[in-house]
């Protein structure tokens, strides 16, 4: 009989420890939805592993146990697989949330803010890492778009060491960030594609196709289960429809009219009336009438008319910071050059680098090797320790980019400069017959940065890369170089 009891007692604790743990509670539920395999209710608790869905008309909203919200718009699929909160070790937090299909929003709580190297976002093709932040999803079997409304993310592609099972963001080469502050664009990766693209968010936009319900949050909140409640308005906008586009800055100079009065003409005085005196002519007599010789000239041939061709310019590189930093103005106006069919090369966080619409093509040489010397450059160091400064300005120094056009490849190197600190940065990489040149990745020896560039004939021959690429566990770089012979 005791052993009865001892055996059933521990079955009871077996099922009490195999219950899934509580990930959060619905706040607001509309349409259908289900939620596991009942129906979702207004304060359901939701269990990590519970399958999520939403029908065409269905709206979800989810307050997690650390305060953040997740959102599911209408014909999506997702579950909240881990939510593990350690608030006294936050290093033992581990979260990781699953979109199958269709389009969520993620607001980050205040556990993954303290533990964003252990949270993880994935959808069928990318692998999404935070800085504690807010951004919206949406993805399908082959292609996954996000944009960022607060702070920014970390997106890969699956593939090498970026693998579904993992946790925390994946880095290297193959990923790429985006932060709010790059309004109108949003990332976009494809099944297969190496790493990520920048792309204006248009009608590409998660929320074109799943919008928000004129009650879902718009800035951070602090939510209940009765109703949300929106924060003050000195909390940063997280208004969707506020990045739809690209935010244009159009200078406007008219200088005043200049005016000239004529010149002052001077006419002479009139003449006089005077009665002309006649003067009877003297008698001439005529000479004799002498034929002269007649003298034949030359017959001259004009030359022929040359006429030179038309000088057609090169296409020219357009690189530089199309974002402010530290209340320094954005140098490339993104927006305009793109209007002027500009083609854009490459972005990467605060720096842009085009080819201009007009002008001839770039042919890289197949022969032979050149050297370049550093004449401009710009970059930024940005550290997500709360505790130091989030911006700084750094400086570049002891520059080299060399091409091997035999092997279509090149290499550079600087030295990076802030406050007492140098950092050795180098990348090297393949150059293509079109003048683009790309890096082999931030992970793979010796790079520790990512390079895109171009080269130009213009100048005697010149050449830009914008670059960024990860100093330590909580420090970043991102900035722009310009060579010339």
């Amino acid at each position: 009989m005791l052993r009865r009891i001892i055996t059933i007692l521990a079955l009871a604790l077996t099922a009490q420890m195999a219950q899934a743990a509580e990930a959060g509670r619905v706040i607001f539920v509309a349409g259908q939805v289900q939620l596991g395999a009942h129906a979702a209710a207004l304060g359901d608790a939701v269990p990590e592993g519970d399958l999520l869905k939403t029908g065409v008309d269905g709206y979800l909203y989810i307050k997690t146990v650390d305060s953040g919200l997740f959102i599911l718009r209408p014909n999506t699929t997702a579950r909240i697989a881990t939510y593990q909160i350690d608030s006294v070790n936050p290093s033992n937090t581990h979260v990781k949330l699953e979109l199958l299909n269709g389009t969520a929003r993620s607001q980050s709580g205040t556990a993954v803010k303290l533990a964003r190297q252990n949270f993880r976002f994935n959808t069928p093709v990318a692998a999404i890492g935070v800085r504690g932040t807010d951004f919206t999803v949406f993805t399908d079997q082959n292609t996954t778009r996000v944009v960022v409304m607060s702070g920014g993310i970390t997106v890969s592609g699956f593939g090498g060491g970026c693998r579904p099972e993992g946790g925390g963001p994946c880095e290297g080469g193959g990923s790429k960030e985006l932060s709010a502050a790059q309004k109108g664009l949003l990332m976009q990766i494809q099944r297969g594609q190496s790493a990520p693209q920048v792309l204006p968010s248009s009608s590409l936009s998660p929320d074109s196709g799943a919008p928000a319900r004129p009650d879902e949050p718009p800035v951070k909140t602090s939510l209940s289960v009765s109703a949300p409640t929106i924060l003050t308005a000195s909390e940063p906008s997280l208004d969707p429809q506020k990045n739809q586009n690209l935010q244009q800055q159009i200078a406007v100079q008219q200088a005043p009219a200049g005016t000239s009065s004529p010149p002052v003409v001077q006419l002479p005085p009139p003449l006089l009336d005077v009665p002309p005196v006649v003067v009877a002519p003297p008698v001439v007599v005529a000479p004799p009438v002498v034929a002269p010789p007649v003298d034949t000239p030359p017959v001259v041939v004009a030359p022929p008319v040359v006429v030179a061709p038309p000088v057609v310019m090169e296409k020219q590189i357009i690189w530089g910071r199309w974002q402010p930093v530290l209340d320094q103005a954005a140098k490339v106006n993104l927006v305009a050059e793109l209007g002027a069919n500009s083609q854009l090369i490459s972005l990467m966080g605060n720096f842009a680098l085009m080819r201009s619409g007009t002008g001839s093509d770039y042919q890289a040489p197949q022969h032979g090797s050149v050297g370049f010397t550093l004449q401009q450059s710009e970059a930024y160091i940005y550290n997500s320790d709360p505790t130091a400064a989030a911006t700084v300005v750094a400086q570049i120094q002891n520059g080299k980019l060399n091409f091997n056009f035999d092997k279509a490849t090149f290499s550079t190197s600087f030295d990076l400069i802030s406050q007492a600190e140098t950092f050795k940065l180098q990348a090297q990489g393949a150059v293509a017959s079109d003048g683009r040149f790309s890096g082999d990745g931030a992970s793979v020896y010796p790079s520790n940065i990512g390079v895109d560039g171009l080269l130009s004939g213009n100048n005697g021959g010149s050449a830009a890369y914008i670059f960024q690429g990860r100093l330590d566990a909580k420090r970043t770089v991102n900035g722009a170089t310009y060579w010339g012979h």
